[in-house]
């Protein structure tokens, strides 16, 4: 075989047409050997001779795609000084841009004997591991274009590609759990028809299966645990996983592309899935500990700030170049538009506090791919001052947690909650607006698929997480939900009644509030986990979407709007669903680019304020209003007139103006109209109505006339612009 010198970068397996570049980093080796796997399970072992700051390389002429390899690091086995190399692991590339197989789990693919953790452990893992493949980088992207959807236009959908496809009437079996799946035409026309533009996917860079939860008869089905931040997850793939899966998720991309809608990636790069330091060895740790992983005072620990045994060491050089390197991949290889950060108060973290003007944060601020995608931060992570909502560089939006609490505390009837739930609405300009930051920094959302699904989030005061088999000690303990009644699944018609009412409530307050929305998948149909709010064990049914009947779910108003045979699948809440996202696209004034002012706006010719509030008795609120523990019912003027921000070619928009009225109490309430913001409106939204309110429909009323609020409902005026 021949082994020329080759490159030191880019680091990989880079297949040029006539060969592939080998190229990886360890400051820790002694020396590096890659390994050529044979389908007959020999190896072909080549020492990576030539090095170039710490980088090894060499060029093959003749290694084609689909090549199976791994790498061998002979060095300091030390633990007591952060070191772990051990040539008997075969170890994954860190830039494998796809990987083949699973992890069979057993004593060999740790670096360790079990039960001596302090001994070192010489059996070959190759036979047990998974394998980096090289893959051939040519695609015919045709005229894809990104959609490049504005903020202000933005719908997010949270999604996991097995889960939105497993279980859909419509598509071949072949193709449910895959990315194929995905970019099913029906899969599609869903997205398009509720009004989607953005799919943001649960993780899908390459990820392993847990031991314990292997061990349990369970499985890692949201894939928090990333082993190559490259390569797509070859379980998503329908037709092969030795880059093929790079294929499928290319072609997936460029189908919602087509359909105009974006894809953004839950990217976790604040740990890996090797663990704490009983953990295996499967790629970093062997290949240079001290260099990815934040160790402890004592080295042979791990900090861990993600609650998963270890955190990436975001200070260091290399490992900041692996993220960047990944996220320009995922863009201009993969086509995606843009990533949710899992955990990213960890990336934050240079040294031991969350410092929100980190490493991480000055290279996305002035990388030039990077920086122009959609940067979405979930502001938390589980160390000691982690919680960082509001903190976030200006290039930042971020999953919004203060909107989700409060808007939950509204609706299930806490005392105090009227003045937060105003700041929330208009956009959270408390913890967005000081910085420079708009609304749309918010990413505002009321369930995820961390916690309740929005069915259960009104049919449990309590998790019920027994299945995951923790003893339901897992999972979040407080989640300000509210069983209107009944724990559970139950026949009584009040309480079914409720429920529908109050998902009725969390949709339209989500599509009413000034910032970015975003849906958990098959909350639009009312999905239910049973009470488990922390299903990230469960690959099955339990957690999979049941889809409705393709033609009831899209059967005109009135027909079809009962469950449609599955669990879980409610079609009038998803007509009603998708009037929302209309009514929110169609009308400017709930997706404002600027925070309100409170005050007429110039240039408008409005005398009336941008915004303005009022008690149900059609006064305008007052502090004392404000402040009383017992207010839970408000309306809210939103002028059309009094938008300041301009359009895209600096005209003036202009809008319908509404009236919004909240009643969380448990009893009916009378509303009066205000008497100086308009002499005649129009019901469009009515919470209480379980098939809606038909377009053009609604009860006409008039400027002082009284409107009566069924207990925890709400209600929206129009009045033509």
């Amino acid at each position: 075989m021949q082994v020329w010198p080759g490159q030191a970068y880019p680091l990989g397996a880079t297949y040029d047409g006539a060969g592939t570049n080998f190229a990886v980093f360890s400051e820790a080796a002694d020396r590096i050997e890659l390994c050529l796997l044979h389908d007959d399970g020999s190896e072909t072992a080549v020492e990576l001779r030539e090095t170039d700051a710490f980088v090894r390389h060499a060029y093959l002429p003749g290694v084609m795609p689909g090549q199976r390899y791994g790498f061998r690091v002979h060095g300091p086995y030390e633990p007591q000084r952060g070191q772990r190399c051990n040539s008997a692991k075969l170890l994954l590339d860190p830039y494998a841009r796809a990987i083949s197989g699973r992890i069979e789990w057993g004593e060999a693919v740790y670096g360790y004997p079990f039960g001596r953790p302090d001994a070192r452990n010489d059996l070959d893992s190759a036979p047990h591991m998974m394998s980096s493949v090289v893959v051939n980088p040519y695609f015919d992207w045709g005229d894809d274009r990104p959609p490049r959807t504005d903020y202000h236009r933005t719908v997010i959908y949270e999604a996991h590609v097995k889960g939105l496809t497993m279980l859909h009437p419509a598509l071949p079996e072949e193709l449910r759990g895959t990315y194929a799946g995905l970019a099913h035409p029906e899969i599609i026309a869903h997205l398009t028809e509720l009004g989607v533009t953005a799919i943001e996917l649960m993780p899908v860079h390459q990820f392993v299966q847990d031991h314990r939860l292997a061990d349990a008869g369970l499985a890692n089905y949201w894939g928090y645990n990333t082993i190559g931040f490259f390569a797509p997850h070859n379980a998503y793939a329908s037709w092969g996983d030795r880059g093929e899966q790079v294929l499928e998720f290319k072609q997936a991309v460029r189908a919602l592309h087509r359909a105009g809608i974006e894809v953004i990636l839950d990217v976790v790069y604040n740990h890996t899935a090797e663990g704490n330091h009983l953990g295996p060895t499967l790629s970093f740790r062997g290949l240079d500990n001290a260099s990815y992983y934040r160790l402890a005072e004592d080295p042979q620990y791990y900090m861990d700030t993600t609650g998963t045994g270890n955190s990436l060491l975001m200070r260091s050089p290399h490992v900041l170049q692996l993220i960047m390197d990944s996220l320009r991949y995922w863009v201009t290889e993969m086509h995606v538009d843009g990533f949710r950060f899992d955990l990213a108060a960890t990336l934050a973290r240079q040294f031991h506090e969350v410092d929100r003007l980190s490493s991480f944060f000055d290279l996305v601020q002035q990388d030039p791919v990077v920086s122009q995608v959609k940067l979405i931060a979930e502001p938390w992570d589980v160390g000691e001052g982690g919680y960082q909502v509001g903190n976030f560089p200006p290039l930042w939006t971020e999953w919004n947690g203060k909107y989700r609490d409060t808007v939950r505390d509204l609706w299930r009837g806490e005392p105090r909650t009227l003045a937060e739930f105003a700041g929330r609405l208009t956009g959270s300009s408390d913890l967005y607006q000081d910085d420079g930051r708009r609304p749309l920094a918010s990413i505002n959302f009321t369930t995820c698929h961390d916690g309740f699904t929005l069915h259960d989030l009104v049919s449990y005061n309590d998790k019920h997480n027994e299945a995951n088999g923790e003893g339901n000690r897992d999972g979040e303990s407080h989640n300000r939900s509210w069983n209107c009644g009944a724990e559970g699944e139950t026949e009584d018609k009040e309480v079914l009644e409720l429920r529908s009412r109050q998902m009725r409530n969390f949709i339209a307050t989500l599509m009413l509030s000034q910032g970015v929305p975003m849906l958990s998948h098959g909350d639009e149909f009312a999905r239910t986990q049973r009470g488990n709010n922390n299903a990230y064990c469960q690959d099955n049914e339990l957690s999979w979407v049941h889809w409705p009947d393709p033609a009831a779910a899209r059967a005109p108003k009135g027909e079809g709007s009962e469950a449609a045979g599955a669990p879980g699948t409610d079609t009038s809440l998803l007509e009603f669903t998708r009037s929302m996202v209309w009514l929110r696209r169609d009308h400017p004034v709930f997706r404002r680019r600027r925070f309100f002012h409170g005050r007429p706006v110039e240039g408008t010719h409005d005398e009336l304020s941008d915004i303005a509030w009022f008690t149900p008795r059609g006064e305008e609120m007052t502090q004392r209003d404000w402040q009383a523990a017992h207010a839970k019912a408000m309306t809210v003027f939103l002028n059309g007139h009094a938008i300041s921000e301009p359009g895209p070619r600096g005209e003036r928009i202009a809008d319908d103006s509404f009236l919004l009225m909240f009643n969380a109490g448990a009893d009916s309430l009378e509303f009066t109209v205000p008497v100086h913001h308009g002499k005649r409106w129009q019901v469009v939204v009515d919470t209480a109505v379980p098939d809606g309110v038909p377009p053009g429909a609604g009860p006409k009323v008039s400027a002082g006339e009284r409107v009566t609020l069924l207990g925890r409902s709400l209600t929206v005026l129009k009045r033509p612009a």
